[in-house]
């Protein structure tokens, strides 16, 4: 078990490797049997992860990323970040505020949740649709199918639409 000094380091590594672009620094910060969840992937085992923020990196655009907060007691954490970015299929603005919880093992983030309102972020990156389809289960059903078809061709190194 790493300290929660060596765990909020991590943290904060994972979070400035997010804003530099650096998906193999972040990939890194992964254990190689870690699971991610969020609305809109859903639940990502073993290398997926990583997979997943090397292709959110590996586009081209304005992302950044604020690490507002963070902390970390034992094995445990947690850290409040803010993403803001043009959405590039719809060409909207975009600031997701979302709440991360952690768990640590060995120097590495074992298990990664996301939590944040997906109604607000549709409403901001799709507009009217979003607004009116963001609160049903529809909408997080689709794109959830559309993301990870996409994550699965970018593992393959087969073109992505960005």
């Amino acid at each position: 078990m790493g300290s929660a000094e060596s765990n909020e380091l991590l943290i904060r590594r994972l979070y400035e490797a997010f804003d530099q672009g650096d998906g193999e620094a972040m990939a890194a910060c992964y254990a190689p049997t870690a699971t991610f969840r969020d609305p809109v992937f859903g639940e990502l085992t073993g290398e997926q992860a990583g997979t997943m923020w090397r292709m959110f990196t590996s586009r081209p655009g304005d992302l950044r990323v604020e690490l507002a907060g963070h902390e970390a007691t034992g094995d445990v954490g947690s850290a409040h970040w803010i993403a803001r970015y043009t959405f590039e299929p719809t060409g909207r603005w975009v600031e997701n505020d979302i709440k991360a919880s952690f768990r640590f093992a060995e120097g590495r983030i074992v298990e990664h949740i996301d939590r944040f309102s997906f109604w607000t972020w549709a409403r901001q990156a799709l507009g009217p649709l979003g607004l009116v389809l963001g609160w049903t289960p529809l909408l997080p059903l689709v794109l959830r199918r559309k993301v990870r078809r996409d994550l699965d061709r970018f593992a393959r190194g087969e073109p992505v639409e960005l």
